[in-house]
């Protein structure tokens, strides 16, 4: 290898070596008490809704069974 490769090659390994250096912050964002009762007051009202919707997909099916035959 000539002095310019050399110098080449060189650069390009500090160069990577510098973007390897740089990782993603592990520092989560601060959660106010208002966003966290709203996030937990919509997980509530999901979780309501999915068992109405669950009792009265069994509902459903008991009055299927009951009904008559024509």
């Amino acid at each position: 290898m000539n002095r310019k490769q050399k110098m080449i090659k060189l650069s390009a390994k500090r160069a990577k070596a510098r973007l390897n250096k740089h990782t993603p912050p592990t520092i989560k964002k601060y959660v106010s008490k208002a966003e966290r009762a709203e996030q937990q007051a919509k997980l509530a009202a999901e979780e309501a809704l999915a068992a109405k919707d669950d009792a009265s997909a069994d509902s459903n099916v008991d009055d299927a069974d009951n009904t008559p035959a024509t």
